[in-house]
């Protein structure tokens, strides 16, 4: 008898992730934000999704991703897309029931073709399963997630804890006196924040910063002088782990404190960028005050977290977003936006100040607006502050982590020739 297959919505050749597929369908989410996907998908589970986050990587990933995307296209989407083919592959998931998502800005780089490369790809081989685009650009109008004010507020809340936990995490680890203290500290976070997540709390902004604050407090730390390092670049690189060869755990086992500056900081930059569009270009639009509402209220958010960080003590506060745009001032125009634009720069510059002076600047090979604001205004940026030490890394299916190791080293050896001079 002839297997039945489920009956699936079709528009232009491609199959849509309908409301009528939640209740059985497992959705697949690329490893792109190891600090914030716990809370972010605890949230759509919440919401009656079934979302699994993909932790397969390996050169099986990378030559999967290859078979269909150009190594010259995006380095990133060769990551995500061989993530999803390999997972569809492994014979874990039934793929009669199996969707898989991707965010996406809508902004000008290559980043927004990742839809149609990845509904091209997975034609290829798995015609059945659809792709779903968080976005908030108007880039798929029909993504079949029911997005109403209250599920979105609680995404803006679990970015905001996401970032809290990630930074006490990195400014703790590298001092622990007992070996897994800071672990076990963001376990606890988790479960109390997935736990206001599933209540009422979750919008009681002071009361859980406080208490991931004191959680991490607790931690019995050594007083000692640590090399610390920012981490800037392209958003998947920055932050994924399969993106960049795992190079926070790599300046862990350096003896480093990794810097890795807020994810909310990368939305409030997507967000004041439509702002500016009216600005600059004369883009004015009906949703323009409303992303002027949107950046005052997630601005105010941030504001409150980096007031408890500097009333506590413990720790360096996240960067204000306002201080971001004037240092990006000082390099270049805030109407630089395409990838992640002025945003880098920005970053270097705040990093610098604050005295995280050793940065990797992080970019995916052939990612013109990246290096063309990242490598590109490492000049200005070293002229405005002579200490800082910044060595730019690309990632890309070629090279090596060796190699891209062996240049990091070379930058620590200096930092840490510096950090003995200070001394």
């Amino acid at each position: 008898m002839k297997e039945m297959r489920p009956v699936v919505d079709f528009t232009d050749d491609y199959p849509l992730f309908t409301h009528e597929m939640k209740a059985d369908y497992t959705i697949l989410v690329p490893d792109m934000l190891p600090w914030h996907f716990d809370l972010l998908t605890h949230v759509m589970r919440g919401e009656g999704y079934h979302v699994e986050v993909l932790h397969n990587e390996g050169r099986a990933v990378i030559d999967e991703g290859l078979k269909h995307v150009h190594n010259d296209t995006c380095f990133p989407a060769l990551c995500v897309i061989g993530q999803y083919l390999d997972a569809l592959k492994s014979g874990k998931y039934d793929v009669r029931k199996t969707a898989v998502l991707i965010t996406q800005t809508g902004g000008g780089c290559r980043a927004s073709n990742y839809l149609p490369l990845i509904r091209k790809a997975l034609k290829a081989e798995f015609p059945e399963v659809p792709v779903i685009s968080l976005n908030f650009s108007g880039l798929e109008k029909k993504s079949g997630l029911e997005l109403n004010l209250k599920f979105i507020k609680k995404l803006a809340y679990s970015i905001f804890y996401g970032d809290l936990i990630m930074t006490c995490f990195n400014q703790t680890k590298p001092y622990e006196v007992h070996d897994g203290d800071s672990a076990a500290a963001r376990a606890d976070c988790l479960a109390e924040i997935e736990r206001a997540l599933d209540g009422k709390t979750y919008s009681r902004l002071k009361q859980h910063t406080g208490r991931i604050l004191e959680r991490f407090a607790r931690i019995p730390v050594r007083k000692e002088p640590k090399v610390k390092v920012g981490i800037v670049g392209e958003i998947y690189v920055k932050y994924s782990p399969l993106g960049n060869s795992h190079l926070e755990e790599f300046l862990l086992a350096e003896g480093c404190e990794p810097v890795v500056p807020a994810l909310m900081d990368f939305i409030l930059y997507c967000v004041i960028n439509n702002v500016n569009d009216a600005k600059f270009y004369g883009k004015r639009s009906a949703m323009t005050p409303i992303f002027a509402f949107v950046y005052r209220w997630l601005y105010r958010k941030q504001r409150a977290m980096i007031g408890m960080m500097k009333a506590q003590g413990r720790y360096e506060p996240l960067h204000d977003f306002e201080h971001l745009r004037a240092c990006a001032d000082r390099v270049i125009n805030q109407g630089v936006k395409m990838g992640e634009g002025w945003l880098i720069p920005a970053e270097m510059a705040a990093l610098t100040e604050s005295g995280t002076e050793n940065i990797v600047c992080a970019q995916p090979f052939g990612c013109l607006p990246n290096h063309i604001a990242g490598k590109g205004a490492m000049r200005v940026v070293k002229s405005l502050y002579p200490s800082a030490n910044i060595v730019p890394v690309d990632y890309d299916p070629s090279a090596t982590r060796v190699n891209q190791e062996n240049r990091i080293k070379l930058m620590l050896a200096t930092a840490r020739e510096n950090l003995k001079e200070q001394g």
